[in-house]
């Protein structure tokens, strides 16, 4: 007899995502350039948190993650008690989705915007719309007019992955003024700490009740194994996200480690500038064989190759090598591959044998 056993729907609809490989049969010697981790690491205050934190393996950690939201706040001159934490920046884009979009709800994302809003917004029951970019940057335009009675949250990533792209100021407040009342504009911050001087939108949240931004430990401060993010908005929205928040959501070793991380700011403006240095050196790079990318404002470039077919073949010859970058035809760019900025030595690596492919051709 068949089951009658059946999942909610949309959650069908969701293809299960796929990580940045991290090794290669018959290589030890790899150079993992897929998932846009940062090179350096975690900060020695990092570190030094989480080795102090194993004596109270026993305890639960903390409910309210208060120490957390307060070094946040003193950190990007926030209100802690409008700051929500939870397991990456992921959780708390499920948390949107899961409060605010339902069955007949729509949810706006970008044609290359990131795969977990798709995702949240179908397991949630809503409905997904996929909007337009222009020449791989958010197109405000296109989002607007995508707007209609039935859309609760809209989702842009700034800067955006896997493009690398962003948009000013100006636009974000534009965009910001334009969703209709109903609507909840989420700016994805994920990448916001490798631009010099970039809050991640923050007045834009302060001047208005629709706006909410989240954050993530996972890049610019090395964190990613330890699963820590943070979202950012007017107090009715976190207080209903609390509502649905497990208690304890976050571990005592991945709450110290980011308290840390947070108020090391030495560290940051270190990781950022090396970032920039050698992000800078492989577009360049890149582009005297080739392979031309967007001004990247993250801490990957999204290379692009003549065909889908180049593209694969590009990446199946570095995989060869032992070298791990990321295809993103899964964002409707199968002829671009996105390259994190490593080290020195991963940078000059990768580029060596994307010319050695290009020049074999």
């Amino acid at each position: 007899m068949a089951s009658q056993i059946t999942p909610q729907p949309g959650i069908m609809d969701i293809a299960l995502y796929q990580s940045g490989a991290s090794h290669v049969d018959g290589h030890t010697n790899i150079l993992k350039l897929s998932s846009n981790e940062n090179p350096l690491g975690p900060s020695e205050a990092a570190k030094d948190a989480v080795t102090r934190s194993v004596h109270d393996m026993h305890r639960y950690p903390s409910t309210d993650h208060a120490p957390l939201r307060q070094a946040i706040g003193a950190t990007w001159g926030v209100d802690p008690e409008r700051v929500i934490c939870g397991v990456g920046s992921d959780e708390i884009i499920h948390f949107l989705c899961q409060c605010y979009a339902g069955p007949g709800d729509e949810v706006i994302h970008t044609v290359h915007g990131f795969a977990m809003y798709r995702i949240s917004t179908l397991a949630a029951g809503a409905t997904p719309v996929e909007v337009r970019e222009n020449d791989r940057v958010t197109d405000v335009d296109a989002i607007l007019a995508a707007c209609t009675k039935n859309t609760k949250l809209v989702f842009i990533a700034n800067p955006n992955n896997p493009t690398s792209t962003m948009i000013g100021e100006g636009e974000l407040t534009r965009l910001a003024e334009g969703v209709p009342p109903q609507a909840i504009l989420v700016l994805d911050g994920a990448y916001a700490e490798y631009v010099d001087g970039y809050d991640g939108g923050l007045a834009i949240i302060e001047a208005r009740e629709n706006v909410v931004m989240t954050r993530t430990f996972s890049k610019i401060y090395g964190l990613g194994g330890l699963r820590v993010g943070w979202g950012y908005g007017p107090k009715d929205i976190i207080d209903v996200l609390n509502r649905v928040r497990g208690p304890f959501n976050l571990s005592t070793a991945a709450l110290a480690a980011a308290e840390a991380s947070v108020r090391d700011l030495e560290y940051l403006q270190k990781c950022r500038s090396e970032n920039a240095k050698w992000r800078d050196w492989l577009s360049n790079a890149l582009a005297e064989i080739g392979v031309p990318c967007d001004t990247s404002t993250a801490n990957f470039v999204l290379a692009r190759f003549g065909s889908e077919t180049e593209a694969n073949a590009c990446d199946d010859r570095l995989r060869a090598e032992g070298i791990l970058i990321r295809r993103v035809g899964g964002y409707n760019l199968p002829h671009c591959l996105r390259i994190t900025v490593g080290d020195e030595s991963a940078c000059r690596r990768v580029v060596h044998a994307i010319a050695q492919f290009k020049g074999a051709r």
